[in-house]
């Protein structure tokens, strides 16, 4: 057999290496977004939003009925004890309280014609006590009419705010109606709604911390702690949420009435010791549990199972699996495989 030349083969390998394709050069990393657990947004505790209200609040009503002909004050108006806040018409009081004053005149002159009678033995002693007793109703009943006079005038019975005004002048009103409603100066409170998921976390003397949007007019903040002082046992019947009333024992007494107010309760935020993280961090493949990735500091990524709670518009309430500081791939969980490396996006603040 014919052998080929050594400068053949040479020959022969060069074009081979020639014609061969070059490798491919190395795929890039995966560019991800990153956040650092516990920064941010990712652990904020549940904020429930109320506003300022006064811990006790009293209509205020004639006591006898009438035509309002005067409203001397306004929704917002402070008032002090005693001052007058409206009136109703009085000449119907006032005929009824002459005619009762002189039927207890009348009353009044017959039994002292029978005290004198009685004294010359000219009648019954049985004909003295029954004008004594018609005396009496009479006298009793001028006196209620003349009540009824004082009753025309409506004032404040104690110092607070008007926060209502549920009556208008030329309005015929019932005895007892409402014509005002009376935050009274004192201790104010905040009013929050609870979803029933949570109502049975919150219990009575629970600490809060209260944060307003504004105090007494001012653009600063105001922050007060406060304690949940009443929860309702029973649901409204349209939004489905739990009353809960907060005390503020540090607030000003005269606090505006329907600030708007932010309340968080530290002790649950503690218990969960929750994070949230956008939806688009969770990992779930078929039945598997959810799980993030984890950026180590050589940039590889690592697949860590977490305990996700809830998932609402503010993402995935994450309590357990994760540790204050770590970095997670915020998004393009997805197209990760564990061990590769990834290359950084600007971290999601």
């Amino acid at each position: 057999m014919k052998k080929n030349p050594p400068l053949l083969g040479a020959l022969l390998v060069v074009f081979a290496a020639a014609c061969s394709e070059p490798p491919a050069p190395p795929a890039p990393p995966k560019v991800v977004r990153t956040q650092k657990v516990g920064a941010g947004e990712t652990a904020v505790g549940r904020l429930y939003s109320g506003e300022i209200r006064a811990r006790y609040e009293t209509t205020v009503g004639f006591r006898v009925p009438g035509k309002l002909v005067a409203r001397l004050v306004d929704a917002g108006t402070v008032v002090k004890a005693g001052q007058p806040l409206a009136r109703i018409d009085v000449d119907d009081a006032r005929l009824q309280s002459s005619q009762a004053a002189a039927q207890a005149a009348l009353a009044l002159a017959e039994a002292r014609r029978y005290r004198e009678l009685r004294a010359r033995n000219f009648v019954s002693q049985a004909a003295l006590d029954v004008r004594e007793a018609a005396l009496t109703a009479a006298q009793a009943q001028a006196g209620l009419a003349q009540n009824q006079m004082a009753y025309a005038a409506l004032a404040a019975p104690r110092g607070g705010l008007i926060s209502a005004v549920l009556a208008e002048t030329g309005q015929v009103v019932a005895a007892g109606q409402p014509v005002f409603r009376l935050a009274p100066d004192g201790d104010r409170e905040v009013a929050i709604d609870v979803a029933e998921s949570e109502i049975g976390r919150v219990k009575p003397g629970m600490d809060a911390e209260v944060a307003l949007w504004a105090a007494n007019g001012k653009d600063s903040t105001a922050k007060f702690a406060g304690k949940v002082r009443e929860v309702s046992p029973l649901a409204d019947s349209l939004t489905r949420t739990y009353a809960v009333r907060i005390s503020l024992p540090a607030a000003d007494a005269r606090l505006p009435l329907g600030l708007t107010a932010r309340v968080r309760f530290p002790g649950l935020d503690a218990q969960d010791a929750a994070v949230y993280l956008p939806l688009s961090a969770i990992y779930q493949q078929g039945d598997e549990k959810m799980a993030v990735w984890i950026v180590g500091a050589d940039h590889t990524v690592s697949l860590r199972p977490v305990k996700v709670v809830e998932l609402d518009e503010r993402g995935a309430r994450v309590t357990a699996g994760l540790a204050a500081g770590e970095m997670i791939v915020a998004a393009g969980a997805s197209r990760l495989t564990a061990g590769e490396k990834v290359r950084l996006a600007e971290p999601v603040k």
